[in-house]
């Protein structure tokens, strides 16, 4: 069955309801692994895939553009480009920090041609930059857009005044806007986004693409110890801060509600995320094939009311 589309903003971009996160990309899966995840991922009729200029520079012998790297060596070799709803990220990597207009106009190239590629579907600040101000930011995004490069432009860890006032300038100057917000928000970290940014979205019209959509494995229920920490030290430090009482609840929730509709926690934490408003697709990675198929699954998984409910009372904060 293949999922039914959803709005990237006022964009005209309308993705399937699940982002491939591809910061694992020549990082945790290799080239093999990488190309199967992406064959798999839209052989099963999804196309979102989300990297930066910056993945995988915390990886030993890695520089940054690895991802990207291998993701245009898959679309050469598989001839899969148009099948993609392809989404990168400018503004986090050391090599070009910041939203400056030179800083934005090398970087694109950069991507460009990493990607292999002509055009970048939705172009994302991958955070905020305070000393830059928003018109020269968001006209440089503008160019992009006039020259063909990009389709549509989105942010990424922006406040909610900070993206409101983005929004403002654009409107004010009649450059593009903001489609996409990309927040950290899951059934454990929902006040930084439920608070502020979700009504902006939903009054704006701005679509979201929230990571950390499984608090890292988390949400999976891998995790009910110190002892399954243990087990994985990369791990460990992301882990641990969900182990309280308050994190053991959400996962027992999920698995009373993984009982009643035979499918996974993982599944489950998903499902709750497509079923929040203004969510376009939450962001998850895989390393392998099997483990894709299962997090795809949560777009076919319905919650009835009273499992929304359920999940709602456990993670409240």
């Amino acid at each position: 069955m293949t999922p039914s589309l959803r709005p990237l903003g006022r964009s005209g971009l309308r993705v399937a309801p699940f982002a491939l996160g591809g910061n694992v990309f020549g990082w945790s899966a290799d080239e093999t692994a990488t190309f199967a995840l992406l064959d798999a991922f839209v052989d099963a009729g999804f196309d979102l895939v989300d990297t930066a200029d910056s993945y995988s520079y915390w990886v030993p012998g890695n520089e940054g553009g690895e991802s990207e790297t291998l993701l245009g060596r898959w679309f050469q070799r598989s001839g899969k480009r148009a099948r993609v709803t392809l989404a990168t990220k400018v503004g986090k990597w050391e090599r070009h920090r910041g939203l400056a207009p030179a800083t934005i106009q090398a970087a694109v190239e950069g991507s460009l041609r990493r990607l292999q590629t002509d055009v970048i579907d939705l172009y994302q600040a991958h955070e905020d930059d305070p000393a830059t101000p928003l018109a020269d930011t968001l006209g440089a995004f503008a160019r992009l857009i006039e020259q063909g490069k990009v389709r549509a432009i989105g942010a990424s860890n922006y406040s909610a005044a900070r993206l409101r006032e983005a929004l403002d300038v654009a409107e004010r100057d009649g450059v593009p806007r903001f489609e996409t917000l990309q927040p950290e928000y899951n059934l454990y970290a929902r006040a930084g986004f439920e608070a502020e940014l979700q009504p902006l979205a939903r009054e704006r019209e701005v679509a979201v693409i929230p990571y950390y959509a499984l608090a890292s494995g988390f949400l999976t229920g891998k995790y009910r110890s110190e002892a399954d920490v243990g087990k994985s030290a990369a791990r460990a430090g992301a882990i641990g801060k969900y182990l309280n009482a308050r994190g053991l609840r959400i996962v027992q929730a999920l698995d009373d509600v993984a009982v009643d509709l035979r499918a996974t926690p993982a599944r489950v934490a998903l499902a709750w995320l497509m079923a929040q408003p203004t969510i376009a697709a939450p962001i998850a990675s895989a390393t392998t094939v099997e483990q894709l198929h299962e997090l795809l699954a949560a777009a076919r998984l319905s919650l009835g009311a009273a499992q929304l409910k359920q999940l709602d009372d456990a993670s409240a904060e």
